[in-house]
């Protein structure tokens, strides 16, 4: 019997979405510096839009899932596009706190329908269930690529052009996601038992087992730690990094001022999230994906925890992106697989998307608190070591889950 081939049409149409839309929103921590000094405001009130940002993106994931389950993907995908672009353009003409955090609300609905709860169920449900996990985790890895070229694009369009110029050049990069909508025909994969299911029942039934409380309460700390790394880290290294010495690797690089080695950490995390999410997807095909994920997040505990306790010097930040990056996204693959692992594919978005939540949760968490305690006591140390402990939190609950698909019922 022929294998069924891996990279299909729906795989690279979902790519081609991610690896825009993660571009644009992993550049926005970028934006922290500019357009705080631009208005003179304190850290924390863009810090609060970028967390409303984040926190928009948790509550429309199961939105959009549902919308997609319901009207179709691509309609989801449309209705995604239009309030992302449209909440990047009116940022351009605001000009207090409040605006801001308003339109980045509209930002983070935008990210919701053209991120990994909506792409992640399109492509579930077109793989094959021997190429799913590996599918998954090349979806997830795309994002890193996007990641990869976002900052470095923002600070460097920023030496030529105003913040507002920027966010417009981004938002003619999210209208061209709709290139993509053609190759978006899913083939129906999903048991017949699975597609007589309403989706009542099925929320029903996830909502009553332990296992998937614990799998949404784990997902919390994923989310806290990339939110505040993501927003905060480029500023961080900005301010508390020691001075990168004339003649350096990174000097020769061209890497001269912290602020660049602050957008080129969030580069390589990507970089090496790359390597690490496809490790991810290929082991999850072959052990339990729950504790392949108790594994991740204690690396992390561990690699967050050696990087506070010594001094933050250009190497020691290369260090951190190169560790944390390649256990970055590694969570992704995992944890959606999982969820349709247990509860199978036919409400993977909605399902996944109401686990997403938790991410997204934490996001805003590790955001706004990141700016507030920087505020109140001038660093992010603190902010820092909660990150550490919720990731060891998280690497505990994930051990009790029963990893067991539940058969489908039939309305």
């Amino acid at each position: 019997m022929a294998k069924t081939p891996l990279f299909t049409p729906v795989l690279i149409g979902g790519c081609f979405i991610l690896l825009i839309s993660f571009g644009v929103r992993a550049a926005m921590g970028v934006f922290q510096i500019p357009i705080a000094e631009d208005f003179g405001w304190a850290r924390s009130e863009f810090s609060l839009a970028l967390a409303i940002q984040n926190l928009a993106w948790g509550i429309g994931q199961p939105i959009f899932g549902a919308i997609a389950e319901k009207i179709g993907d691509r309609k989801a995908i449309v209705m995604g596009v239009a309030l992302y672009v449209g909440g990047m353009v009116l940022s351009t003409l605001a000009t207090t706190p409040l605006e801001h955090q308003f339109l980045q609300f509209a930002v983070g609905m935008g990210v919701a329908g053209t991120g990994f709860g909506v792409i992640l169920a399109i492509i579930g449900r077109a793989s094959s269930d021997e190429n799913r996990s590996m599918s998954l985790a090349i979806a997830s890895a795309t994002g890193s690529v996007g990641q990869i070229i976002g900052p470095p694009a923002a600070e460097a369009l920023l030496q030529v052009m105003s913040w507002q110029e920027v966010f417009l050049v981004f938002s003619g990069l999210i209208l061209m996601m709709l290139l993509a909508l053609p190759l978006l025909r899913t083939p129906q994969t999903a048991s017949k038992a699975q597609l007589e299911e309403a989706m009542a029942p099925v929320l029903r039934r996830a909502f009553r087992d332990p296992s998937y409380i614990l799998i949404f309460v784990g997902f919390f700390s994923c989310g806290y730690q990339l939110g505040f790394l993501t927003s905060h880290f480029p500023a961080m290294v900005t301010e508390m990094c020691g001075p990168i010495q004339p003649g350096s690797v990174l000097d020769g690089l061209g890497i001269s001022t912290t602020s660049a080695l602050g957008a080129l950490s969030l580069s390589m995390i990507g970089l090496t999230n790359i390597a690490g999410t496809l490790a991810a997807g290929w082991a999850g095909s072959r052990f339990q994906k729950k504790n392949l994920l108790a594994a991740i997040y204690m690396g992390r505990t561990l690699v967050g925890a050696a990087f506070i306790l010594t001094p933050i010097t250009p190497e020691t930040v290369v260090l951190f992106s190169a560790a944390m990056g390649a256990l970055w996204l590694a969570t992704v693959p995992l944890t959606s697989g999982l969820v349709a692992h247990i509860y199978g594919l036919r409400y993977m978005g909605t399902l996944y998307g109401i686990v997403f939540f938790s991410h997204q949760l934490g996001s805003f968490l590790g955001i706004w608190l990141g700016g507030a305690l920087y505020d109140q006591t001038g660093d992010y140390t603190l902010v820092w070591w909660i990150g550490v402990a919720v990731g060891l939190f998280s690497a505990i609950v994930h051990l009790p889950i029963r990893e067991k698909p539940l058969p489908a019922q039939p309305a």
